[in-house]
């Protein structure tokens, strides 16, 4: 299993209404490659079963996504997470994978 697919495993363990971070996703693969973890997100294949969408820059802000800002806030709004000048509280809604052993 290559860097990118470990990746994807590790996101679907994210529960539907948490959000991780690219840092948090690179922790759980005992690794430092957030931008390889980014990487990784741009080129999911397996969207929406593998939930790109919930990944989201350490400091809270939404970042980037493939279609779109305003589609990422959608669907994550859809899930139940409120955003508020495109920051997500981490207190609230992070889920840490490598805390759970993957």
């Amino acid at each position: 299993m290559n860097f990118q697919e470990k990746c994807y495993k590790v996101l679907k363990t994210v529960p539907k209404g948490k959000i991780t971070t690219y840092k948090e996703i690179a922790k759980a693969l005992n690794s430092k490659a957030y931008r390889a973890v980014g990487t990784a997100m741009n080129k999911n294949p397996y969207a929406p079963k593998v939930p790109c969408h919930r990944v989201i820059n350490s400091n809270g802000n939404v970042g980037n996504f493939d279609s779109g800002t305003k589609n990422k806030i959608k669907l994550l709004k859809k899930e139940g997470i409120e955003i508020k000048n495109n920051k997500i509280d981490l207190n609230k809604y992070l889920f840490r994978p490598y805390k759970h052993r993957i």
